[in-house]
């Protein structure tokens, strides 16, 4: 589990991605997310801008991100 400190009201989706080192680019973080192989607090989200908030989770090919 992987937990990430949010500096602000929320962070992009895409930028999240990237923040933890799960993709190397903005480019590779939007095709998974279009692919449908991240989950949103439990649930499959298409939505690239997607504003990710303190207490939401995140995730992608068995992690798990925790937004604190």
């Amino acid at each position: 589990m992987i937990e990430f400190k949010l500096e602000g009201d929320h962070i992009p989706m895409i930028q999240l991605l990237k923040a933890t080192n799960l993709v190397q680019t903005g480019g590779e973080a939007q095709i998974v997310v279009s692919e449908g192989l991240v989950k949103y607090n439990g649930q499959v989200d298409y939505r690239k801008r997607l504003k990710v908030r303190q207490g939401d989770t995140v995730e992608f090919e068995n992690n798990k991100i925790v937004v604190i």
